[in-house]
């Protein structure tokens, strides 16, 4: 072990200018054995610092290397696991434990004596030493006798001790001195021996001839001593005189811990009687004003509202601990409670009374709005109701069964009142609507629901009249009472156009005020994003407020925005049937009013939306214009089933259908209606619907046709078609525009090509014989030697057809054509125009054969293109 101490000494500590002093040989407990070392080192250099090292083999075993060193001022607890028996075992307490098995007993007991020794020298803070033998620690030596005690340990600790920088320059100087100190060593240390002895010498005359003054201080510290017992006699009468002292100063402390104890308790009892006092003493002013303040004068009710403030600040008061076993505190609390109590039902009973009388008071104003399609306005109601805001939600945070009471009440009285105003409103609008009095109300109307109990006659099925008596008429129009549908016309539609509206414009401000009311009066907040996964259930009852949920079972309202949504149902829940029965009596009358409710419903929604979507307005629009939506399809579907069922005459001719005339003046008026209209989408997908029946009935019609040919039909159908969606222009028509315009282009030329027919039937033969024979092979100007198509047959061919009898047949067919088209159109001189084309076209084909197949003949018809041209403007001019 001395090898490898003075190894490790000479290659790991001395380079770091540290003195190993004591070494033991471990592995750790409880693992795979790997030995190593831990060295106890001290620094050279001062401050010392002392540190445990752990040092352990290289992994070839050739050298030592230095592992971790822990501080031994950062060493807690030293535990030797046992301090009677011998065990190897211990443990050293840093940062965390660490526990070793020594090699041996004997290096485990050197190592932690030498920490020992260490700690006693050169560490303030004492290490725990625990399960260590008492023969291992020395015992602790007074202060005095410290350097001797250290010096010693260090002899024992160490076997040598290197001299200091001091010490080594002092040798060095005494050797430069003495020339033999490094060649005769012996000379040298003779040397130094005489001159200590000299030195020893001169040490006992100088101690020797100081007797005299060591006698002289041998008899100061004599008299001193006696001094000292002098003194010590005094100070015992002094402190026994403090005793007396000390005594009577204890009593007077412990009378003074009483007083200060005494003081600070009053201190705290008045701090609590103070406390209880300013918290729970109402001012009698304030309980007079809950006893029988006046709820009717706005200064009355400002001072009911400040004690009632007062009285729940005193009951919600945090009583300390213990407050609450106070018989005062208990009287107190009983008496904020009866207070409450009376006053909760005084104010309860007297909102009561001004919901009733305020009811009362509304009703006696209708008589004044009942010619009038207004409203009546609630602002000076809602204005004095108001001035109770604070007290209801005083009411709501103290006695929540009467404000919900309050809140049913009002509920009540309210919608009675609403609903007769409303329903008033709405029998208005619908004598308005209608043209009728009260007087005739039992006509058309019966009470206040506004359905129509009248007879209604149905739809006649349309039918082609002659060109001359022929007049549209609407198929969407209703007989009702004395009006027929001729007699509703756009002014009729205009005027319910701005009814409707006015009745909208007048709903929607009533409904916001009261929900704005609603919220201020009873203290609900309303919220943007409501909740729509409920449906609401039509009654309240119970005094309790409930909602349904989907699956039909019924909750209590969890958020104060439901609540304002379920009043409001309540409160106006005749609004939607009346509206209701409002759009379906506009339908009856004129079914093309589901355009302008579409359209004005749409716009109200879309406002509503904007505010608050999933407001109690918003949400009975949207509900309604579902309705409005529903009317205006049925609309456009009836507009489809009229054109299948329309039947033509078979004794006039069919001109324009009726349904072609009939889908020009909805698309009129719809695009007079819906300029600029959020719901544009809706028309469009109505406008492809009624195109695409009007083209498949035209055909139809035209297929079923008799007396007028296919082609007319046709032509003059799809020309007024086009015509109108060309004056419209409907941009999601543009396709349909150009299919209109090609077929009536197709059947222009159809009916032009079939009625002209073949004006020269023989001429027309003849040369059909000459194609087929220059078909045949025959050259075209050897077609005249053919004996059925030489010259003189040809010449024989052309004087059948002189001017005069081409202008006869010229003239009978414009007769034939003027019988097949209708005035309305106007086609008849684009048709003879086009006939006239076709004619020329066939005659210029004509001469072209006979200038091919017969050259040089000199045979040319008897009429000129001129001639043509003449014969056709005088026969229209004729006409």
């Amino acid at each position: 072990m001395t090898a490898i101490k003075h190894a490790l000494q000479r290659d790991i500590f001395t380079p770091n200018d540290e003195r190993l002093l004591s070494i033991v040989n471990v592995c750790k407990a409880g693992k795979k054995k790997k030995n190593c070392f831990l060295c106890a080192t001290v620094t050279t250099e001062r401050p010392v610092q002392v540190k445990v090292v752990k040092v352990k083999k290289s992994d070839k075993g050739d050298f030592y290397k230095r592992q971790i060193a822990w501080a031994l001022r950062d060493l807690a607890v030293v535990d030797a696991k046992d301090a009677i028996k011998e065990n190897p075992e211990f443990d050293l307490h840093f940062e965390k434990v660490y526990k070793w098995v020594a090699s041996s007993t004997a290096e485990k007991n050197a190592f932690i004596s030498c920490i020992w020794k260490l700690n006693q020298r050169y560490l303030r803070k004492k290490i725990d030493f625990v399960n260590v033998s008492s023969q291992l620690l020395e015992e602790s030596v007074p202060s005095g006798e410290n350097q001797s005690v250290a010096g010693g340990d260090e002899e024992a600790v160490d076997e040598y001790q290197e001299l200091n920088a001091r010490e080594e320059q002092d040798i060095e100087i005494m050797m430069e001195g003495c020339e033999c100190a490094i060649s005769n060593a012996e000379a040298f240390a003779e040397k130094l021996s005489r001159e200590l002895q000299v030195l020893d010498g001169a040490n006992i005359q100088s101690i020797m001839a100081s007797e005299k003054q060591v006698n002289t201080l041998m008899q100061l510290l004599d008299e001193a001593l006696t001094e000292v017992d002098q003194i010590e006699l005094k100070l015992s009468s002094y402190e026994e005189m403090l005793q007396s002292v000390k005594e009577q100063m204890d009593q007077i402390s412990e009378s003074n811990h009483l007083i200060h104890l005494s003081n600070t308790n009053n201190v705290k009892l008045l701090s609590e009687i103070e406390f209880l006092v300013n918290h729970m003493d109402l001012a009698k002013g304030h309980i007079k004003a809950l006893q029988e303040g006046d709820l009717v004068s706005s200064r009355g009710i400002e001072a009911c509202t400040n004690a009632a403030d007062a009285l729940l600040q005193c009951m919600n008061v945090a009583l300390r601990p213990g407050h609450d076993m106070l018989l005062a505190v208990k009287q107190q609390q009983q008496r904020f409670s009866d207070l409450r109590e009376h006053f909760a039902r005084r104010l309860a009973s007297h909102l009561n009374n001004v919901f009733v009388q305020q009811g009362h008071d509304q009703s006696s104003t209708l008589a004044q709005h009942s010619v009038e399609l207004t409203l009546p306005n609630h602002h000076p109601f809602h204005r004095d109701l108001l001035r109770y805001a604070k007290l209801m939600e005083w009411l709501k945070s103290t006695d929540y069964g009467k404000y919900e009471g309050l809140t049913k009440n009002y509920m009540d009285y309210l919608s009675r009142l609403y609903e007769r105003e409303i329903k008033d409103f709405f029998e208005v609008a619908k004598m308005k609507m209608t043209g009728t009095s009260k007087e005739s109300k039992k006509f058309g109307l019966h009470g206040s629901s506004g359905k129509l109990t009248g007879s209604t006659s149905s739809l006649n099925k349309l039918s082609v009249q002659s060109s001359g008596s022929r007049r549209s008429q609407s198929s969407s129009l209703l007989d009702m009472g004395n009006m027929s549908a001729s007699d509703l016309d756009v002014a009729d539609r205009t005027k319910f156009d701005k009814i409707f509206e006015q009745v909208l414009s007048e709903l929607e401000p009533l409904c916001l005020a009261e929900q704005d009311f609603i919220s201020k009066f009873f203290k609900l907040q309303q919220h943007q994003n409501m909740s729509a996964s409920m449906t609401e259930a039509e009654d309240l009852d119970g005094g309790s407020l409930l909602r349904q949920h989907s699956s039909g079972t019924l909750l209590p309202v969890s958020s104060e925005k439901d609540m304002i949504r379920q009043m409001m149902i309540k409160i106006f829940r005749c609004i939607e049937p009346e509206l209701n029965n409002l759009i379906a009596l506009g339908d009856k009358v004129d079914s093309f009013n589901s355009l302008y409710m579409l359209v004005k419903m749409s716009h109200h929604v879309w406002t509503a939306q904007n505010v608050d979507p999933a407001s109690f307005l918003s949400t009975t629009l949207g509900n309604v214009l579902v309705t409005v939506k529903r009317n205006f399809d049925k609309c456009i579907s009836n507009q489809i089933r009229q054109m299948e069922e329309v039947k033509i005459s078979k004794k006039s001719k069919v001109g324009i259908l009726p349904f072609v005339a009939e889908f020009e003046e909805f698309a009129g008026l719809a695009e007079s209606i819906f300029k600029n209209a959020e719901r544009r989408g809706d028309l469009d997908k109505a406008y492809t619907k009624l195109i695409r029946g009007v083209f498949i009935n035209v055909e139809k019609v035209a297929n079923e046709s008799q007396k007028t040919p296919r082609d007319v039909v046709m032509m003059e159908n799809f020309h007024h078609i086009f015509a109108t969606l060309s004056r419209l222009k409907i941009s999601c028509l543009e396709a349909e525009k150009k299919e209109a315009k090609q077929k009536y282009t197709d059947h222009l030329q159809s009916y032009v090509i079939y009625s002209l027919g073949q004006p020269l039937e023989k001429l027309n033969h003849f040369f059909e014989g000459v194609e087929a024979r220059v078909a045949q092979g025959i050259r075209e100007e050897e077609v005249s030697y053919q004996l059925a198509f030489n010259k003189q047959e040809l010449r024989k061919v052309i004087k059948e057809y002189p001017g005069k009898e081409v202008k006869k047949g010229l003239d009978n067919l414009y007769k034939k054509v003027d019988k097949h088209l209708c005035e309305e159109e106007n086609l008849l001189q684009v048709v003879w125009h086009s006939m006239q084309d076709e004619f020329i076209r066939q005659y210029k084909h004509f001469e072209g054969l006979i200038a091919r197949c017969y050259p040089g003949s000199g045979v040319t018809m008897e009429f000129t293109i001129q001639d043509i041209l003449d014969y056709c403007s005088s026969i229209a001019q004729s006409h």
